[in-house]
């Protein structure tokens, strides 16, 4: 695939992506379903319409973007660029080894859960993917460049990792698969961060552990400090 077509597709999904979820926001229905249309967590009480559907939408567009922003990333790995070639050669040389293996399990994963949040599916598993992903970048690319992601520093992924997190303690929202499957609230809340956070951090750690071989670090030159 060109790079000019990859440049069509990804924005034209992008447009219907974002039609389908102003599409869903204006036909919701906050009052359709179950009787409690979104409860206040401690008491147990259901608040007003208006109130839901600006929650609704609310964490519908937090998930949405998240989504949204890694399903390009891995797009642009797996057809943009070096595509998944170019990708392997750069874990390779990052240490995660083979480098075309982990370069097609980062795209597929990003593509993956990407999807999942934008359509509100499995919501606390994508986020733990998410984390996962965000967990391996920060080990084998940010730690060691500070905080400002202007230096390429660890900033960026931290974000993503906690509105990840807060993505899966508030769950899909009712403007999601997960609420026409009826398990939108059974995994929000403290199942929904133990879910995200175990699986992520636990996934993450478990693949940098297993393939994370850094390469050696360059010799020191000589001649340098001499004269």
């Amino acid at each position: 695939m060109s790079k000019r077509t990859s440049d069509i597709v990804i924005r034209v999904l992008t447009g219907l992506t974002l039609l389908g979820l102003v599409l869903a926001a204006a036909l919701y229905d906050p009052w359709s379903g179950d009787e409690a249309v979104w409860v206040v967590y401690g008491d147990g009480v259901s608040v007003k319409s208006d109130s839901a559907r600006v929650l609704d939408i609310a964490v519908m567009i937090l998930r949405a973007a998240l989504g949204m922003m890694i399903f390009v990333h891995g797009y642009n790995k797996a057809f943009r660029g070096g595509k998944l070639a170019g990708t392997g050669r750069w874990f390779e040389s990052m240490g995660m080894r083979p480098g075309k293996v982990h370069a097609t399990l980062a795209a597929g994963t990003e593509m993956g859960v990407g999807a999942l949040l934008v359509v509100g599916l499995l919501t606390q598993l994508a986020a733990a993917g998410l984390i996962a992903l965000m967990v391996v970048a920060f080990w084998t690319v940010h730690r060691d460049k500070g905080f400002m992601i202007t230096g390429e520093g660890w900033e960026y992924v931290a974000l993503i990792a906690v509105m990840s997190l807060v993505s899966a303690i508030l769950g899909p929202g009712r403007i999601s698969l997960d609420a026409e499957l009826e398990i939108a609230h059974r995994l929000d809340g403290w199942t929904g961060l133990w879910i995200a956070l175990l699986l992520g951090v636990g996934a993450g750690a478990a693949q940098l552990l297993l393939f994370f071989r850094p390469p050696p670090p360059e010799p020191a030159d000589a001649d340098a400090g001499s004269g």
